[in-house]
């Protein structure tokens, strides 16, 4: 039987900087995390030096390695082959896409066969939910287990979501409002909602918002995040009747951390997309079916939503809530996010 309290503690281990051992159906691997490993962690994982290093698809793909043959399904992930010449501070380079441009790559990096790949992608997935870079060293384990592949999938699933606490919350854009906090079983992380008004027997206006610190709270101007949010709340309050779900999903799921180094690369001239994936993350890692448990939870199961993203009418709508009506919500641009809103219209299909 799965366990997500096994991905958490996992997901612990890999933050701390200790390796984690993970089976799945087509063999089992033994990951440190490059981000929070160093020489000497390295060399009491690894005394004999054959550690190999675990990319991502994507971040392969940027490295120009996928013309390798164990490199070549863009839909998997690439073991690095351990040669001489990848020592620690090489490792560090290959994972960390901020210092592509300052360190030579001296290469070559043959790929190696990568046997355990359903373990792989489980290594991958719990960096991302430990907002670490997706790169560890690997080796093949045939001993005890950390954490299984279906630990890693049962991790934080919707259905773990449970109402934790609510309360009335006047706010600026709406006196009477009430709050309702959620909690999953396994994760730390807790979503929120904002019922505003008075239910009428329509369905509500419902706006899925992703947390974003810099936006929300900075007033950040390279991104539309805070005004959408204000202008949520006000257009729901107007409606007399609606719902803002406030989900943990920091840089399109990849953490703060990992958002601010794709801000660095940004500044170096690569677009939301294009940073997302020298990262060695998807261009959008959300999970949308959280905020359909949430608004299941909350008796919600046809709503009017506020958005300009197909994908959040297709989370919603393949987790059993209806999408009646899909109502835009634009936001005008200025100097510093013009070619943000650009690569959301242009390379992640939203909606005018």
């Amino acid at each position: 039987m799965s366990d997500g309290r096994a991905a958490a503690r996992a997901i612990d281990a890999l933050r701390r900087g200790w390796p984690v051992t993970i089976g799945g159906g087509d063999g089992a691997v033994a990951v440190l995390a490059i981000e929070t490993a160093d020489a000497g962690r390295l060399a009491d994982f690894d005394p004999s030096g054959v550690a190999g290093v675990l990319l991502s698809p994507s971040r392969a793909a940027t490295l120009k390695l996928t013309n390798q043959r164990e490199a070549a399904s863009p839909a998997s992930p690439v073991l690095v082959a351990r040669v001489p010449w990848i020592d620690f501070g090489a490792a560090v380079a290959l994972a960390d896409p901020q210092l592509d441009l300052a360190t030579p790559f001296k290469g070559p990096f043959p790929a190696a066969p990568l046997h355990a790949v359903a373990a792989a992608d489980a290594a991958l997935t719990l960096a991302r939910l430990a907002g670490l870079l997706p790169a560890f060293f690997l080796l093949p384990a045939d001993g005890a287990i950390d954490v299984t592949t279906d630990d890693v999938a049962a991790y934080a699933s919707p259905d773990t979501l449970a109402i934790a606490s609510r309360a009335r919350l006047p706010i600026v854009a709406a006196d009477q409002c009430e709050i309702v906090a959620f909690r999953s079983a396994d994760d730390p992380t807790d979503h929120v909602a904002l019922l505003i008004g008075t239910p009428n027997g329509r369905p509500p206006l419902v706006r899925l918002h992703s947390e974003c610190l810099t936006g929300d709270v900075l007033g950040s101007l390279k991104c539309d995040c805070g005004p959408q949010l204000e202008a949520a709340l006000a257009a729901i309050a107007a409606s007399g009747w609606g719902v803002l779900l406030y989900l943990r999903q920091e840089g399109r799921g990849i953490g703060l951390i990992n958002k601010l180094r794709a801000y660095a690369l940004q500044d170096q001239g690569f677009d939301t997309v294009d940073a997302n994936l020298r990262l060695g993350f998807a261009v959008d890692a959300r999970d949308f079916g959280t905020a359909a448990r949430m608004l299941t939870l909350l008796g919600i199961d046809a709503v009017r939503l506020l958005t300009n993203n197909p994908a959040k009418v297709a989370g919603l709508e393949t987790a059993g809530v209806a999408v009646v009506e899909r109502v835009a919500h634009a936001m005008p641009s200025n100097p510093h996010n013009h070619e943000y809103l650009a690569t959301k219209r242009d390379r992640t299909g939203h909606l005018l």
